[in-house]
C-alpha cells in the first residue's frame, strides 16, 4: 500500500494506512486526547455532532526525540497552535468527522476531515479524507502534514518511539508538489 496521499480532485485528498489493531484501539488514538496528543493534537473532543471543540498542536511533544522546527514553523512550534473545530460525526469505532480550519476560512468554509476505520484481520484500514480544500497550496501543505502525522501514529501504534516530528515532516517537505503533478 502506498503511504502517499492521493489527490482525488482539487478539493479532496485521501490517505490509506493499514495499522495494527484492534479497531477500538485505533479509534482511541483518533478520539481520546491522551492517545491523540501522542501523534496529532491535544484538546478534549465531544461526542455530540454539532459541538465545537479546541485542538492544539505542539509538535515537539510527540516524541522524546527532538528536532528543530523549520524557520517558518518555529514560533508555532514553541507556542503551539490552536483551532476551533466542529464535530460532524462520532460513530465509534468506525467513523469520526470534524471541521478543520474554521479560524482560517470561517466556519462556513472550513475544510472537513473524516477518519474511517475497517478491520482487516488483526489490522485496521484507516482511510483519512480531507475535503473542501480551497486551493492547491493548501492541499500540498495538509498532505505533507497528514503524511508525517500518520507516520507518527503508525509508529505509536507499533510501540516504536518516533523521531522528532520535524525530522519526519522534512521527508515530505515539497514531495507532494511533485506527487500531485
Amino acid at each position: 500500500m502506498d503511504a502517499y496521499g492521493k489527490l482525488i480532485n482539487p478539493q479532496t485528498v485521501v490517505f490509506e494506512r493499514l495499522l495494527p489493531g484492534p479497531i477500538e484501539r485505533v479509534f482511541e488514538y483518533l478520539w481520546n486526547e491522551d492517545k491523540r496528543k501522542l501523534w496529532f493534537t491535544t484538546g478534549a473532543m465531544p461526542t455530540t455532532p454539532g459541538e465545537k471543540f479546541q485542538m492544539t498542536w505542539k509538535h515537539s511533544t510527540y516524541s522524546p526525540n527532538k528536532s528543530v522546527a523549520p524557520e517558518a514553523m518555529k514560533e508555532m512550534d514553541e507556542k503551539g497552535h490552536s483551532s476551533t473545530n466542529t464535530l460532524l460525526a462520532y460513530e465509534p469505532p468506525h467513523r469520526l468527522v470534524f471541521t478543520f480550519g474554521e479560524a482560517k476560512f470561517g466556519a462556513d468554509k472550513a475544510t472537513e476531515v473524516e477518519f474511517l476505520l475497517k478491520p482487516e484481520g488483526d489490522k485496521v484500514r484507516l482511510t483519512l479524507t480531507h475535503s473542501k480544500i480551497p486551493e492547491r497550496g493548501y492541499a500540498l501543505g495538509v498532505s505533507g502534514g497528514w503524511h508525517a502525522h500518520l507516520d507518527v501514529l503508525e509508529m505509536q501504534l507499533k510501540g516504536e518511539t518516533p523521531p522528532g516530528f520535524w525530522d519526519v515532516w522534512r521527508k515530505y517537505e515539497g514531495a507532494y508538489d511533485k506527487h500531485y503533478s
